[in-house]
Formats: structure tokens, sequence, C-alpha cells
């Protein structure tokens, strides 16, 4: 008799372990993206505000950037930038118009100290409407257990954007 019951108690342990486990390390990894998240809307807090040392302070240092679209005449253009120097310099330089780059439909990934975000963005100067892509970071979570972009990649086009 008291198999039967010690076989249902290590059975009912199995399966609450078994549902349990699962719904922890979603909650972990949904803090893990929040956390990741925080960080690229503070990047585009920073933007809107004009605030260079705020945007600054969410790169690693061996940032890299890379823009990819079309030049004037149509072909492909590629842009890579191994210092974030002009951009945040474009960032701090007083606008009467702010930068506001609105991003929706983010996928984020995490490996370890490692994570990959996707997000669309339509990019408005003021009211004004410039342009629309893709923005691929690259963040790297340092010993500090901080994270960091290390690499940010976009696209840019002017048709096929979302309002």
């Amino acid at each position: 008799m008291l198999r039967p019951r010690l076989a249902r108690l290590v059975t009912a342990l199995a399966v609450l372990g078994a549902t349990v486990a699962p719904a922890s390390a979603r909650a972990q990894s949904a803090d893990a993206k929040a956390d990741v998240m925080a960080v690229i809307k503070r990047m585009f807090d920073g933007m809107r505000a004009s605030d260079s040392a705020l945007v600054h302070g969410t790169f690693h240092p061996q940032l890299r950037m890379v823009t990819v679209g079309k030049g004037r005449e149509g072909t492909l253009r590629v842009s890579v930038e191994e210092s974030p120097e002009g951009f945040l310099k474009a960032i701090g330089t007083p606008r009467p118009a702010k930068l506001d780059e609105r991003i929706w439909g983010e996928r984020v990934e995490i490996d370890g100290a490692l994570a990959s975000v996707w997000v669309d963005y339509n990019l408005y100067v003021g009211d004004k409407f410039m342009h629309c892509g893709i923005d691929h970071f690259l963040l790297v979570r340092g010993d500090d257990a901080a994270w960091k972009i290390i690499s940010l990649a976009d696209t840019r086009r002017t048709e096929g954007c979302k309002p």
C-alpha cells in the first residue's frame, strides 16, 4: 500500500516540476527581455531629449553601427561606423524639432550574455515623417550585469512604411 502512494507522490511531484519549471523559465525570460528593451528604450528617450550623454550610456565601448539603404541613384548603400561620435554629435546638436524614432513589434532573443533585438521603426523629425525600416541591436551583458548595445544596424526606406 505504501508503494502505490509513493508512486503517486513521485508522479505528482514530477508533473508539478514539469509545469512550474517552464513557467519560471518563461518569467525569468520575460524579465531578461524587459531589461534588454529598457536599454533600447533609454537610447530612444535620449534621442528624443537630444541627450547624447544618455544615449552614449547605452553603448558598449566597441559599438559598431551599420546602415543599409539605397543611395540617390537607387543602388545599394552600406555605411559602417566604428565609432558613435558622429551619431552622438547629431543627437546632441540643438534643432527646432526633436528626433522621434517610434518602434514596435520587438523580437528579443537572449543566450547568456548576448541579446539580439529586431524592431520595426518610423523616424520623425518633429511631425514630419522621414523614413522607416528595421533596427537590429546586439547587446552584451557585462560582468556588472548591465546590458550595453555593441552593434546597431538599420535599414532605411520611404516606401512600404506602416503609419
